[in-house]
């Protein structure tokens, strides 16, 4: 007999057809994704931030966390989950959660403490209230959509804020004395893997930087 087919369910999220208010929390439930493939992805390409290179190794191991516990639980979903067919694998702690929640702490312990340098966020309200927003609502959207029970949500809403924060000190405390050995290592000179928290307005500094170095250029390499 054929064996029965499995979807990848990264990106495979169903609704109730002509739901609007499901089909909207099923593209909220893609935030995730967005998020790593979206951010850090393009983060590592374009900017190599150690805070940010951390950032993203902490949400690996949280979710590599949530797996080796629902692996050892083995809690089922919901029964709503069976219409969806997307059910086969187990629901404690919710993933999603987790990790939408990880993100709202370790970003907001970051942007109250040292600031987003880059952007020059330090404590902003609105950056709070976004982040915490998708979280809430990745949260509400995974009961609503019949892939998580109340408890299975609240576990990696819980789960996610305690990892976060435990990750935040040990990047912060622990690692981030070793941060200049990282970039004068041959790994930090090969990838140009730095650190700039320590300079307040990442942006406005390379934006300095670039036109400073365009007035010191040669003259004759101008005219070439």
């Amino acid at each position: 007999m054929t064996p029965p087919l499995k979807a990848v369910t990264l990106t495979h999220v169903r609704y109730q057809r002509g739901d609007r208010v499901g089909h909207f929390l099923a593209w909220v439930s893609l935030v995730p994704v967005f998020i790593s493939l979206g951010g850090f992805v393009s983060h590592f390409i374009f900017r190599r931030e150690l805070q940010g290179i951390f950032f993203a190794v902490g949400l690996i191991v949280s979710q590599f966390i949530n797996e080796v516990i629902k692996t050892s639980v083995q809690q089922a979903r919901p029964a709503t989950c069976a219409l969806l067919e997307m059910c086969d694998s187990h629901g404690w702690p919710s993933s999603h959660c987790q990790y939408m929640f990880f993100f709202a702490t370790y970003l907001t312990l970051l942007s109250s403490r040292n600031g987003l340098s880059f952007w020059h966020l330090r404590d902003n309200p609105l950056l709070h209230l976004l982040t915490w927003s998708l979280a809430l609502l990745t949260m509400y959207s995974r009961v609503y959509l019949g892939y998580h029970t109340i408890a299975q949500v609240f576990a990696g809403t819980a789960l996610g804020v305690f990892l976060g924060a435990v990750w935040f000190w040990v990047v912060n405390v622990v690692l981030y004395p070793y941060f200049p050995l990282i970039e004068e290592s041959a790994f930090g000179r090969r990838f140009y893997v730095k650190d700039t928290s320590h300079i307040p307005n990442v942006l406005k500094f390379e934006y300095d930087m670039a036109r400073a170095q365009r007035r010191n250029e040669p003259s004759d390499s101008k005219s070439d």
